[in-house]
Order: structure tokens, then C-alpha cells, then sequence
């Protein structure tokens, strides 16, 4: 029988966290409504550097099991900048989540929004949809808390790649890469290292060309990440799907945010074999918190995202329609005029997030859109 009921931990965190999340379940409720088959229950907890400060605990182990027994994990945006632990590292329990929940797949899509300025003079600028797979869990943040400082004269942390997160990441990759050839793009999966310089990402390729031999559907090549970011900036149309490391993963995945507007417009999910958080790729934002600016598109993607998630894995498919049908309505509010702030404008999130309602509940472009 296909499941229709969710629990959905929702975990608001710091600064504009609270704020995008909360038009966001608004957003999920009017979605899954329209889409029908499906009910969401959401499971409020606390985390985060408020709680931290109140608590002195980042992450609760309450929380944590909310985290566990829920079907998927919506966040909103952790850590401020005065806000760090003894060691002067920043509160980031959306790091931990990765590690104890074995997130190895960081999703994080690039898909340009019709109306909105592009910085690339190339035509096809305007039209970028590849993404990025950052593996999420070990890289050069698997040992993050056991870096060392010699003697105050020198300083060193520690890559890791194994097998064992390599194998399920590189799976993964082929897979979502087959499942986007029904949009039409090309199959093809670039993995991104530094092979030519380090042991661990020559072995990150010998599993990814291990992994390509039991998939071969789906082209395959290689990249150095250096050469990456350069062509991100010259040529990003070119990618379809790429799949790297944890630090190269998170610097790409902000490059290539910059060619879609900003991370105000950049949707991320950490996925594991069981389970899935999903959350805008900006931070918590102190610089505009509390003021009604923040933009909370990244979070509706985010969420739309979360619903398609959890469609496939429970063969439920009104939540895929909910999903896509959210994205539609944000590509309709913005064709339509709405500007944030970050964009020139003057739209803050009650009016983003008024304008994408309102696209969303238009049978107009339900019908429309959807059927074709």
C-alpha cells in the first residue's frame, strides 16, 4: 500500500532560518493539497546557536531522535558568527546530522530562474540546469574535530575517501544522473578531483571508474577541479551532473550559485541510504535577519525537492507532482516580475512567498503547466 502520511522533522535553526521556513510548510501544505495523496506532519525541534546559548547544547539528543524517526528532515539555516565552540570552530549541527544520520550525497542543483538576471552574457546563461553531488561526510571534513595545531607553528587536518562512502556516493550519482536523461539532458557524469596531485583522490577516481564499469548506460569523464571552476565560469551549460569531493563540493556548489542569482536560489539536499535533510545552501544571514528581506526561494526548492524525495522512495506519486508543481510556481512568480532584494529589487519574503502561493493555487497554471 502507497504511504501517505509523513512526519516531517522541521529543525528552523538561527536567523533567516525561522523566518523561509515558516512560509515554506505553508507552501508544502497548499502544494500536497492540490497534488492530493498525501498528509505532512510536522515535528518542531530545537537546534542551532540560540539554542546553544540557552541550553548549551547545539544539537539535543531529543532532537536527534526526531531526526531519526521522522521520514525527512527540512531545515532552515545554523550557526552564527559570535556563537562558537571552546575550540573557536562555529556551531554547525547540520554537520553532525550528516555524520550520525550518514548523509553521503550532497544534492545540490543549479537551475536558472526564468526572469532573473543572469551574469554571464552567453544566451545560455540564462538556462543552466546541471548539478552538483558533493559526497557530504568524510573528504576534508571527516576528521574536522581532530585537526591539529603543532606548537603554534603549524597546523594540519586530514582527507579521507574509503571505499565504503565512495561506493554508495558514485551509485547514486549514475542513478540520478539516469533519472534526469527524461528531462533531456545529455547522461553524462563528470567526476571532479585532483588526481594528478593526491593519493586520495586518485583512489575518489579508480572507485568512480570501478562504479562507471557497472553503469555503463551513462557516459562518463573526468575533471580537475581546478579546470572546473574555470569552465563553471566560462561554459557551465556543458555539465550535466558532476560528483566530488567535500571541500571542492562546497566551494563549486557557491560558485556555480553565483550564476543563478545567489544562494537565495540554491536548493540542497544531504542524502543517505535511509534517511534526508533538506535545506537552503545560505546560511543563517545575520547581516539581514529579522528584517523581512531574506529571500526564501532556496528553501522552496528545498522543499519541493524533499517532496519528490520522498514520492520516489514511497512510490507516491501525487508528492512528485506536489513537487514539481512548486517549482513551477516559483519559475511563475519570478517570470512574472517578483525581484528580492539581493536581485535589485524590493520583494521580501512575505512577498515572494505571497506571489509563489499564489502561482501555485492559479488552476491555470496547474493544468497548464503540469499537463505539458
Amino acid at each position: 500500500m502507497t504511504k501517505t502520511h509523513f512526519d516531517i522533522a522541521v529543525l528552523p535553526g538561527d536567523g533567516i532560518g525561522e523566518e523561509v521556513v515558516a512560509p515554506c510548510l505553508r507552501l508544502l501544505d497548499a502544494a500536497t493539497r492540490r497534488a492530493g495523496g498525501a498528509k505532512l506532519n510536522y515535528i518542531h525541534a530545537p537546534a542551532g546557536a540560540k539554542h546553544y546559548l540557552a541550553s548549551g547544547e547545539a544539537l539535543p539528543a531529543e532532537t536527534m531522535e526526531v531526526s531519526k524517526t521522522s521520514d525527512a528532515i527540512l531545515l532552515g539555516a545554523m550557526g552564527w558568527p559570535e556563537v562558537r565552540y571552546p575550540d573557536g570552530t562555529e556551531i554547525a549541527p547540520q554537520l553532525d546530522l550528516r555524520t550520525e544520520l550518514g548523509l553521503f550525497a550532497g544534492v545540490r542543483p543549479v537551475r536558472s530562474i526564468p526572469g532573473m538576471p543572469a551574469p554571464l552574457a552567453d544566451p545560455r546563461g540564462k538556462q543552466l540546469d546541471f548539478v552538483i553531488i558533493r559526497e557530504s561526510i568524510e573528504g576534508l571534513f571527516a576528521l574536522r574535530d581532530e585537526g591539529a595545531v603543532v606548537d603554534d607553528r603549524e597546523a594540519r587536518d586530514t582527507m579521507v575517501i574509503t571505499r565504503e562512502v565512495c561506493e554508495p556516493l558514485f551509485d547514486f550519482a549514475f542513478a540520478l544522473t539516469r533519472q534526469r536523461q527524461k528531462t533531456g539532458s545529455r547522461r553524462l557524469l563528470t567526476c571532479v578531483d585532483k588526481a594528478n596531485v593526491f593519493a586520495s583522490m586518485a583512489f575518489f577516481r579508480k572507485i568512480f571508474d570501478e562504479r562507471h564499469a557497472l553503469n555503463p548506460d551513462i557516459a562518463a569523464d573526468h575533471a580537475y577541479v581546478d579546470a572546473t571552476a574555470l569552465n563553471l565560469v566560462r561554459r557551465p551549460w556543458d555539465f550535466d551532473v558532476m560528483v566530488t569531493e567535500n571541500m571542492f563540493g562546497d566551494i563549486l556548489s557557491d560558485l556555480a550559485a553565483g550564476l543563478i542569482g545567489g544562494m537565495g536560489f540554491a536548493p540542497s539536499a544531504d542524502i543517505g541510504q535511509n534517511h534526508a535533510v533538506f535545506q537552503p545552501c545560505h546560511g543563517s544571514a545575520p547581516d539581514i535577519a529579522g528584517q523581512g528581506i531574506a529571500n526564501p526561494t532556496a528553501t522552496f526548492l528545498s522543499g519541493a525537492m524533499m517532496l519528490e524525495w520522498l514520492g520516489l522512495k514511497h512510490t507516491n506519486p501525487a508528492l512528485i507532482e506536489a513537487g514539481e508543481l512548486i517549482r513551477l510556481a516559483v519559475d511563475d512568480a519570478f517570470a512574472h516580475g517578483i525581484r528580492p532584494y539581493e536581485a535589485g529589487g524590493k520583494d521580501g519574503t512575505q512577498a515572494i512567498s505571497d506571489a509563489v502561493l499564489r502561482a501555485l493555487e492559479s488552476r491555470d497554471l496547474v493544468s497548464e503547466r503540469v499537463a505539458g
